[in-house]
């Protein structure tokens, strides 16, 4: 079964497909062999293996790395089987000799800190990590539960802090969106936004100009009037016979006069002019800041738009850009629907002091009520106590018919003319803008009422925009 080397010929070998090598002599010649193998130089071997006739030179010999897998190639899908087994087994080896080391059981053990750091190779020098905390556990709810309580309060406390800021910041970005309408019709027209805002903010300059104009002589003319009434009001104060018994048994006049000689009335006039001094400069202050404010927002609008809405991902910007475009569309729908109740106020105001004998105030009151409607919740009531105070001084019929049509018709305006206008300007149920203006007013003051409308607007869309499809498709 082994090789065979015949010095004069060959025989064919007893295995099957083998190769046989001749003598020298028939070197070179190729002959086919049993079962499909091949004999060359006359020779055949057994069970695929090869025979080399003494004087032919190896392959292998000439070059040792090509030897291994020629004969890998010649030895067949078995030579392979077995080299991959011996390469799993030495990994296998490997992999269990790496374990041992870091198990301390082979020789590297002994090398825990090699570099000196104190950690040593194989992990913290403490011992490592436990497993972390799930977020479901008792310890990190209350935790950051109690974190996030703690900031929330502290927020609100700076909040609360700068609320005169935040009031000026608020009511500025309010009025240059609800004028943002008047500037995009002119730039319609063709003129820049610049010259635009310019114009709106001249229109404003006269409106208040006109309004000065009719305001100021006729409190200058009522502030004279009750100057030189006051000496007659006191004497016919001590001619009533019902203040005198008063005075006489209580000493009125004494403790007054004995008040104003002892310095008591100087001191509280001095502060009470101080502070009257204070609240103008304060007044003029906040007016000030917020024509800038309201300035430079409704010229940087458009720029401020897009700088927001680069903050969201560019999948959802086209529909958040046209929801924000939306919402503020609705802020300034809603300040239009403020002008027109105003001006139906003052309308209706105007021919009721024509009507009752007040036609030389008749101007001045109708423009004090048109100011005063665009400041919600309490500019009503604010405009009906001037206009009664005007009517008290005049004549005290026409005071109390003054007080008399303001009581009907603010009740016509909370719950007829308001929620009719607002739910076509902003698309708001009447409902929703009566609880939104009185939540509002009573949470935050004038800012709430101010903010109430058009916040329940933005609500509403979002609501139906974006929850309302999303609960169909669930």
């Amino acid at each position: 079964m082994g090789e065979q080397n015949a010095p004069g010929g060959s025989r064919p070998g007893a295995g099957d497909g083998g190769q046989a090598s001749g003598s020298p002599g028939s070197a070179g010649r190729d002959r086919p062999a049993p079962n499909g193998g091949s004999a060359t130089n006359g020779g055949s071997a057994p069970n695929g293996g090869s025979t080399s006739a003494p004087g032919s030179t190896s392959e292998a010999g000439r070059d040792p790395g090509s030897s291994a897998s020629t004969a890998t190639l010649s030895a067949g899908p078995g030579a392979e089987a077995g080299s991959a087994e011996r390469s799993d087994l030495g990994a296998r080896s490997g992999s269990g000799a790496s374990e041992r080391r870091q198990g301390g059981l082979g020789p590297d053990a002994s090398a825990v800190d090699s570099d000196g750091d104190g950690d040593g190779d194989d992990g913290p020098r403490f011992g490592r990590p436990g497993p972390r905390i799930s977020r479901r556990s008792p310890f990190y709810l209350g935790f950051f539960g109690a974190l996030g309580a703690l900031l929330a309060w502290q927020l609100f406390n700076l909040l609360a802090s700068a609320s005169s800021v935040l009031v000026l910041l608020v009511v500025s970005l309010y009025l240059a969106v609800g004028l943002n309408p008047a500037v995009e019709w002119f730039v319609r027209r063709r003129i820049s936004r610049g010259v635009a805002v310019a114009l709106v903010f001249l229109c404003l300059v006269v409106v208040f100009a006109l309004i000065g104009l009719a305001i100021v002589p006729v409190v200058t003319k009522q502030v004279t009037l009750l100057i030189n009434q006051v000496p007659d009001w006191f004497t016919t104060l001590r001619n009533n016979p019902n203040l005198q018994s008063l005075d006489d048994q209580y000493q009125v006049t004494k403790k007054v006069q004995d008040y104003i000689t002892s310095g008591g009335l100087a001191e509280r006039l001095f502060g009470g002019v101080v502070g009257a001094s204070r609240i103008v400069a304060s007044t003029l202050f906040g007016a000030f800041t917020i024509l800038v404010l309201t300035l430079y927002f409704l010229g940087s609008l458009p720029t401020t738009k897009t700088a927001l809405y680069k903050l969201v991902p560019r999948s959802r910007r086209d529909r958040v850009t046209m929801l924000g475009d939306e919402i503020l569309a609705r802020v300034g729908s809603y300040v239009g629907g403020q002008l027109a109740v105003a001006a139906i106020a003052a309308s209706a105001s105007f021919v009721f002091f024509l009507i009752v004998g007040l036609s030389e105030y008749a101007l001045a009151l109708a423009i004090v009520v048109a100011i005063l409607g665009l400041i919600p919740l309490i500019g009503g009531a604010v405009s009906a106590v001037v206009a009664t105070s005007v009517g008290l001084l005049t004549d005290v019929k026409i005071g109390i018919a003054c007080i008399i049509y303001y009581v009907i018709y603010q009740q016509i305006e909370n719950y007829l003319i308001y929620p009719r206008i607002m739910q076509r300007s902003v698309k708001v149920p009447g409902t929703v803008i009566v609880v939104a203006a009185l939540a509002g007013g009573s949470l935050l003051g004038i800012v709430g009422a101010l903010l109430a409308v058009p916040t329940a607007a933005a609500i509403l869309l979002l609501i139906r925009e974006v929850l309302h499809p999303r609960l169909e498709e669930a």
